[in-house]
C-alpha cells in the first residue's frame, strides 16, 4: 500500500544502532496531517488526496488565511492549515475528509523517498555550481576559476545551449530516493531517517514509499 505524509526538517543528529554502529540521521516532524480534499475520477479526472499540514492558530487565521482558502477549509470542516499538498495514492477511496494521518503509518526499516527544496546558494561560479575543475593554480596561469572554453571562433562560432555557466544555484525541487527509516517516535510525530535530506531547517518535506522497492 502506498503511503505519504507531509513534514518538516528539524535538523540532523546521530544515534547508535542495536549493532553498535553510529549513524547520521535527519530528524523530521512528520504530521500530523489532515485530509482536506479527495479528488475523484468522476469529478477531477484522477484520484488523489489533499493533505493539510501545520495548523494555523485561531488568533492568526484571520490574517494568514484569505477568503477562498477559508472557504475551502470550512467546506471540509477542518481547521486552516499553512501547507496543502496533494498525493496520488492507490487507495484514495479508503481515506475520509477530516481523517488525521500521523507518523506511525511508517515503521522502522521502511524505505522512503523524500522530496524537498534545496538550500539557496545565490549566484555561484561554474566550479561550485557544476563541479568543474579549476585552471592551473600557478602564478603565471592568470586563469584559475573561469568557466573555461566557450566556443571556437570559426566553427561553430556560437555557444551551445545548456553550456554550464555561472548563475543562480539552489532552490530546486530535489528527491532523494531509498532512504531508510531508522526510528519512529509516534508520540512526538518524529521520523529519524538515515542520512541527509534536501533543504534547510524548517524546510517542507514530502515523504512517500520508495519507488524502488
Amino acid at each position: 500500500m502506498k503511503k505519504a505524509i507531509v513534514g518538516k526538517k528539524l535538523g540532523m543528529t546521530q544515534i547508535f544502532l542495536p549493532d553498535g554502529r553510529l549513524v547520521p540521521v535527519t530528524v523530521i516532524q512528520a504530521g500530523p496531517c489532515t485530509v482536506v480534499q479527495k479528488k475523484t475520477i468522476e469529478k477531477d479526472g484522477y484520484e488523489a488526496i489533499q493533505l493539510g499540514f501545520d495548523k494555523v492558530p485561531e488568533n492568526r487565521a484571520a490574517k494568514l488565511v484569505n477568503k477562498p482558502e477559508a472557504g475551502h477549509f470550512k467546506k471540509a470542516g477542518v481547521a486552516p492549515m499553512r501547507k496543502l499538498r496533494e498525493f496520488r495514492l492507490e487507495d484514495c477511496a479508503s481515506y475520509e475528509i477530516g481523517q488525521e494521518i500521523k507518523a506511525d503509518i511508517f515503521e522502522a526499516g521502511e524505505a522512503v523517498d523524500i522530496t524537498g527544496i534545496t538550500k539557496g546558494r545565490g549566484y555561484t561560479g561554474a566550479i561550485y555550481r557544476w563541479n568543474q575543475h579549476t585552471g592551473p593554480m600557478a602564478h603565471g596561469s592568470k586563469y584559475h576559476r573561469g568557466v573555461g572554453s566557450m566556443s571556437a571562433n570559426s566553427d561553430p562560432s556560437r555557444v551551445f545551449k545548456n553550456k554550464h555557466m555561472p548563475g543562480h544555484y539552489g532552490v530546486e525541487r530535489v528527491t532523494v530516493q531509498n532512504l531508510s527509516i531508522v526510528q519512529v517516535d509516534a508520540e512526538r510525530s518524529l521520523l529519524l531517517v538515515h542520512g541527509a535530506v534536501p533543504g534547510p531547517k524548517e524546510g517542507l518535506l514530502l515523504i512517500r514509499n520508495t519507488c524502488k522497492a
